[in-house]
């Protein structure tokens, strides 16, 4: 049976803190286990909070991040230099980690509108990149932790409500997205769902009837969130007002 967790923090920092330890202790516990670790960030407020946490955390002296590998969940198909873009809000994050023996080599952004003329080109490259890190036989890495922020609406990565889909693996394009900007990269479900554990980090009372709707059907159309689920723990950190309904 897969572990499923419910945490409720304080408040929104009090999350972030709380998600930065665990994030350091399942990477130090993976790389003792396998030699490596392989971690899903995401953006959001919260996401990028818990990022800055762990560039403020003691423990990440601890932790040898040169065999950590970043990646992300999804990315906004605009320029590299856009303030839209989730791997510039987690740059402090990864300019704290230079000095502790990062290897850029290992940080896996999305392609932006720069470097591909398409969304669809950026995600067949980032699906042929997770194939290329991948155990044999496998479409990406086994994720050791992949964090998912989730919107009012349950959406998780880019996957929207009614713009899902179970049939990809890899990364896939998504446009006319509900929320700008309109064309975007997302790990798919069931890439998503490969992962060992899921974590879905949210906050804010705003959320309250999205995390209480997950949490009652499984519902992949209606309720994204509601499908996301790690092979062998998911858990859902939250803050005290987003937990209001349950």
């Amino acid at each position: 049976m897969i572990a499923r967790q419910i945490v409720i923090h304080p408040d929104a920092d009090a999350t972030a803190q709380a998600v930065a330890g665990r994030l350091i202790t399942a990477v130090q516990d993976a790389i003792a286990a396998r030699g490596v670790a392989h971690v899903v960030v995401t953006g959001g407020s919260l996401g990028i909070a818990a990022l800055q946490a762990v560039a403020g955390n003691p423990a990440r002296h601890a932790v040898n991040w040169s065999l950590v590998h970043f990646w992300w969940g999804d990315e906004r198909f605009v320029a590299a230099d856009s303030p839209q873009r989730n791997i510039g809000q987690a740059a402090e994050l990864f300019t704290e980690l230079d000095a502790l023996g990062l290897d850029r080599q290992t940080v896996h952004p999305m392609g932006s509108s720069d470097e591909y003329d398409t969304a669809e080109a950026a995600a067949e490259a980032y699906t042929a990149l997770l194939a290329a890190e991948a155990p044999e036989g496998q479409a990406s890495p086994a994720f050791d932790v992949l964090m998912l922020g989730m919107g009012p609406d349950a959406h998780v990565a880019s996957l929207f409500p009614h713009h899902t889909s179970s049939q990809d693996t890899g990364a896939i394009a998504v446009h006319e997205s509900p929320k700008p900007p309109a064309d975007r990269v997302s790990l798919t479900m069931p890439t998503i769902n490969a992962a060992r554990e899921v974590w879905l980090l949210v906050a804010g009372s705003e959320k309250a009837p999205a995390l209480a709707a997950a949490q009652h059907e499984v519902n992949e159309a209606a309720v994204p969130a509601s499908a996301v689920h790690g092979t062998t723990a998911t858990r859902w950190l939250v803050d005290r007002a987003a937990a209001s309904l349950l």
